[in-house]
């Protein structure tokens, strides 16, 4: 099993199900399909928590350039502006323009990255959850 940190910012979409995917550096080790992820944020400081646990569905390269705009991915380039913020709302973004904004902040004078792309099944939304367990 793999456990993925994040910023406290995508705690709650990926709490609500609408973040399930993640990208990441080249690693010695990454979830492979079908394992369990584990999903926190704050890990390795006293502010931990334990966000939940998926079923890891798809892994492979990926390529951004940000300063053109192309995502490459999976065998298949992502180009439209549509394709583009549909991207970044898979990822935790209303739209592309906010996902290179937080790029270029955490990344300063990166435009181009290539690494891997990790999606899981999507966590059940909080509420569906206490309505699960009301019942």
């Amino acid at each position: 099993m793999v456990a993925y940190s994040f910023k406290k910012r995508f705690a709650a979409p990926i709490l609500a199900g609408t973040k399930a995917q993640t990208i990441r550096a080249d690693r010695k080790r990454h979830a492979r399909l079908g394992e369990l992820v584990q999903l926190f944020t704050g890990m390795r400081t006293k502010h931990c928590r334990r966000l939940g646990e998926a079923r890891c569905t798809e892994v492979y390269s990926i390529a951004l350039d940000l300063e053109l705009g192309i995502v490459f991915a999976n065998d298949g380039w992502i180009r439209t502006q549509e394709d583009l913020d549909a991207f970044a709302r898979q990822d935790g973004f209303p739209y592309w323009s906010e996902l290179v904004a937080f790029w270029a902040a955490e990344h300063p004078g990166v435009s181009y990255f290539s690494g891997i792309l990790i999606r899981w099944t999507p966590l059940a939304p909080t509420d569906a959850l206490d309505i699960g367990a009301a019942a």
